[in-house]
């Protein structure tokens, strides 16, 4: 294993005296530009220094840089097809599409902005780590931890993603220690996070308190600003049942409002939150204007309802969780405009605001409070401490990442309503259930579930077409096993209309399907009516409520996942590999390099708009 020299091992630990010197942690117990006016200043005053006489004073205003970022799921190095790239809004009304993230890319970008900055904070928004690519899922995560100490994040929220590998996995990201089953990766033991991880809403059951800090204040001189980090209230909902167990999932607004309170009788009073949750912008362009027409109005989805009912002592919204770009202005509770950003996901972007502090009242001058999206652009160049860390752990990796598992004619995309690859997934699903028992009838896969597109083109020199296991594990990174259950017609009839009502109602969930299962998606009605009872058909049948179908999905499915809770209702349960497994062995019975499969068509769900 290479191991790391005395010199590099001395810069780590005075890098982090240096850290802990400037930044004070606090615990309770434990590129559109968004403006939201273009009122000055109160008075004369400007931000930044007071030149008078006898010396350098500092002014009543100063301007605090924050970098934010979130959702960055591992992608150490620069995603492949459409999760690389970002969509741009051109001044001719067109758009353009621009290659994008990676950390020696980002790691370059971040470290640019900083500069001249002498009031600068980086804070993320949740999902860090988390359905990773193999060069950091397979290490669960801790390149990723080690890539995010070099960027030298500050602070950043949890993420459902987090608790992917349960409570106390989460704690050893944080304070380091080798892991508890697969020991140490290098003859290093792995140190953790030099930033704190905020949970203020996830509760452990029995003590009641949170598991990590929920607040952290970064201080420099005398400008103070107050973190807060939340995630989503419905995590158990979408991670599996043994990741939260012994967890409780609290309600964002009111442990924030909460939280705001304990910070301002400390005298801060300047405050940002950080929640892993989002919303939809009415455009994918990173830099499309969602204030237009009016304040906040280009943006919907549970953000909007949160920000509307955070307390005002809240300055600023860095957001996340839907994987959406926007920069937008909210009315808070008192009816004045707050800043709410994201920044996409897998590192393609970040968010550069401008929070004024006036130093009078210890609070940010919120009329003054400006943000933009930046792109991670791949035209500048590489850190080259990121290039040694991606370096270091794709020699580890590279025995088990480069070999090939298929062949694919054209790239395979994950996006649309009924995507080719979720497909494909479905259709290795089944023909693995099939195995298992000649019986089974179907399978349904859930769309979040795939993480990224299989790209024709070569990535690492293993030729155009070929599909290798890094790649595969890139796509299904979440080890869910294969499980098939019993379902009356009735069930599976009320499965289909859950990914449209209920807890999906707002934002439906369309499960990909196998091949034979059709049916009509009618998206001009409401609610469960949208999925056209009639039309659902397997293999050209009507679907008999009374009859028995066998139903082939991944494990988290089987646990009622994602808003499904009948599919967690089925009998005669039978468990199979793993789901990268499956699609692994599909490919390889079904493709060669001659005989490449070629991008599923994706017309088995009829789409009425």
């Amino acid at each position: 294993m290479p191991a790391t020299s005395p010199a590099a091992a001395s810069a780590h630990q005075e890098r982090r005296r240096r850290r802990t010197t400037r930044l004070v942690a606090l615990a309770a117990g434990v590129a559109t530009v968004g403006v939201l006016a273009a009122a000055a200043l109160p008075g004369s005053a400007s931000a930044g220094e007071d030149h008078r006489k006898g010396g350098h004073w500092p002014g009543r205003y100063q301007d605090v840089q924050l970098l934010s970022f979130n959702d960055l799921h591992g992608n150490l190095e620069p995603p492949a097809g459409s999760s690389g790239r970002v969509t741009e809004n051109q001044p001719d009304g067109t758009t353009k599409t621009v290659d994008a993230g990676g950390v020696e890319y980002l790691a370059t970008h971040l470290r640019e902005a900083r500069k001249g900055q002498k009031y600068s904070v980086t804070a993320a928004g949740g999902d860090m780590v988390g359905a990773s690519p193999l060069i950091s899922g397979l290490f669960h995560d801790e390149p990723t931890i080690e890539a995010l100490n070099k960027l030298d994040l500050d602070v950043t929220s949890v993420g459902n993603h987090e608790f992917d590998e349960g409570a106390k996995e989460l704690a050893r990201l944080q304070n380091g220690g080798c892991h508890p089953k697969d020991g140490c990766y290098t003859d290093k033991k792995f140190e953790g996070a030099d930033f704190p991880y905020l949970a203020a809403n996830v509760l452990d059951e029995k003590t009641k308190k949170p598991i990590l800090k929920p607040y952290w204040v970064w201080k420099k001189n005398d400008v103070k600003v107050g973190f807060i980090g939340v995630t989503l209230e419905g995590t158990p909902n979408i991670v599996s049942a043994d990741g939260v167990k012994g967890l409780a999932f609290k309600d964002e607004v009111e442990t924030i409002n909460k939280y705001a309170k304990v910070l301002q009788k400390q005298g801060v009073k300047s405050i940002v939150a950080l929640i892993h949750e989002g919303g939809f912008p009415a455009s994918t362009s990173y830099n499309y204007d969602c204030d237009s027409p009016g304040a906040g109005d280009g943006v919907s989805g549970p953000i909007v309802d949160i920000a509307k009912n955070v307390t005002p002592q809240v300055d600023a919204l860095v957001t996340g969780h839907t994987h959406n770009a926007y920069v937008c202005s909210i009315a808070d509770p008192a009816g004045k405009p707050r800043m709410v950003t994201s920044a996409a996901s897998f590192g393609r972007l970040y968010t550069d605001t401008t929070l004024t502090y006036d130093r009078r009242t210890g609070d940010i001058a919120r009329t003054a409070v400006k943000s933009a999206n930046r792109v991670v652009t791949r035209d500048v160049p590489k850190a080259p401490d990121m290039t040694q860390l991606i370096s270091k752990w794709n020699t580890l990796a590279a025995p088990i990442g480069n070999r090939a598992i298929g062949w694919i004619s054209g790239d395979i995309g994950n996006t649309g309503t009924e995507s080719p690859l979720g497909d494909l997934i479905a259709d290795a699903q089944l023909a693995h259930g099939q195995q298992l028992d000649p019986g089974t009838d179907l399978a349904l896969m859930n769309p979040g579930g795939i993480r990224a597109p299989l790209t024709y083109a070569a990535k690492a020199g293993e030729g155009d077409g070929v599909v290798t296991y890094a790649e595969g594990f890139t796509v299904q990174p979440f080890a869910n096993t294969v499980n098939l259950q019993d379902f009356t017609g009735a069930q599976l009839i009320q499965v289909l209309k859950e990914q449209v009502s209920g807890a999906n109602a707002a934002a439906p969930k369309v499960l990909q399907v196998s091949s034979g299962l059709t049916y009509t998606l009618d998206l001009t009605k409401s609610g469960a009516d949208r999925v056209v009872t009639d039309s659902i058909k397997l293999n050209g049948a009507a679907i008999d409520p009374a009859a028995t179908y066998r139903v082939a999905t991944n494990s988290f499915l089987a646990g009622g996942g994602d808003g499904f809770p009948t599919l967690g209702q089925g009998t005669g349960d039978v468990v199979g590999a793993d789901d990268l497994t499956a699609l692994e062995q599909y490919m390889t019975a079904n493709s060669s390099a001659t005989k490449p499969i070629a991008p599923p068509k994706a017309d088995r769900i009829t789409i009425v708009k």
